[in-house]
């Protein structure tokens, strides 16, 4: 009998990769989703490319009562793959009360509610920015968190600090923290991938759209860091990739493997590219010429941040395999087919 598996935001960009994956594993799954920063028709999309319809229920995850009622009609629940969140991190400086409430009560109702039905496997999605600015690199899981820069990045460090003193205030909870450093691309069959609202935070929708036409020109924040060429330096990763680490961490719990019951995984390539470094290949990919210039540095900006992977390697048996330029030319081909 399959397994049943509760995905929160699986309509997003992460999401609904880690949907399709999950699917093509034999994975049955049930996606809570508000639409406040998706599209209803990702569930089709996933249909299209999977053969499977997932089960679906329009949930808005702070409203206790709704999420109560749908987990106890599906105490079944092997397990819950947390990504709903608001991710905006301009957004999160300028309203953070906003991000704070939605993205901890959010994380606190889904918790409390699975323990109700009693579920105790659980991963979250994190992020590399728990890392602030590191004093040390490649980044390893032992590196010390610090206080993120948005209101964004500091709800995921504040989660973070709630799944740890829940680990330890609850043996029998096994949860995962995946640590994600920066996911571009989209699915090979250009039915899904990233669709920001608004002006993109991220490097490569801001570099797609204005290659297609969209935004009129990209702003290179700043080419004065200490790296090579004096922009900054990230690691990328396809979101395909990220989303199979998914699938491998959720194995790990369901097969007992775990070895803490609150375990923590970087998820990049390990290897960094500077923003001058993906515009010229995706000058290359594309054969069209970008429209950039350089502008002051943006707040917040690190120089270098790129992951050690060796962690997710030995333990999740997981490896990034896709190139910088199968990312970008993933990325190219989802943005001509949404505008085309």
């Amino acid at each position: 009998m399959k397994q049943k598996i509760l995905v929160t935001g699986g309509c997003g960009y992460i999401g609904s990769h880690t949907v399709v994956e999950l699917i093509e594993n034999n994975f049955d799954v049930l996606i809570i989703d508000d639409f406040s920063n998706s599209n209803k028709e990702t569930i089709e999309n996933i249909h299209k490319i999977t053969g499977v319809k997932p089960i679906f229920y329009t949930c808005d995850l702070k409203e206790i009562h709704t999420v109560r009622k749908i987990l106890k009609e599906n105490k079944d629940i092997a397990a819950t793959i947390h990504f709903a969140a608001y991710k905006a991190v301009g957004e999160s400086v300028a309203k953070p009360l906003l991000y704070y409430q939605n993205n901890l009560v959010s994380l606190l109702n889904i918790l409390s509610t699975q323990l109700e039905i009693g579920t105790t496997n659980f991963i979250f999605s994190s992020s590399a920015t728990v890392y602030g600015n590191p004093k040390t690199l490649p980044i390893t899981e032992e590196n010390e968190t610090q206080r993120p820069f948005s209101p964004y990045g500091n709800s995921k460090k504040i989660a973070e600090e709630i799944l740890e003193d829940l680990s330890k205030a609850n043996k029998d909870c096994n949860l995962i923290s995946l640590r994600y450093f920066n996911p571009i691309g989209a699915h090979k069959s250009g039915l899904i991938g990233e669709l920001p609202n608004g002006i993109p935070n991220n490097l490569m929708p801001y570099i797609t759209q204005t290659a297609v036409g969209l935004r009129d020109k990209l702003s290179v924040y700043g080419n004065d860091y200490p790296t090579p060429d004096g922009t900054p330096i990230r690691d990328y990763i396809h979101v395909v990739d990220l989303a199979k680490a998914h699938v491998k961490a959720l194995k790990r719990q369901l097969q007992n493997k775990q070895e803490e019951n609150f375990e923590v995984f970087n998820l990049g390539t390990g290897k960094g590219y500077s923003v001058l470094e993906v515009i010229k290949a995706f000058e290359k990919v594309s054969k069209k010429k970008l429209n950039y210039e350089i502008v002051e540095r943006r707040d917040g900006d690190v120089p270098k941040l790129y992951a050690a992977t060796k962690l997710a390697e030995e333990k999740l048996e997981w490896k990034a395999n896709k190139s910088l330029e199968e990312m970008i030319a993933s990325a190219w081909q989802w943005e001509q087919k949404v505008r085309g």
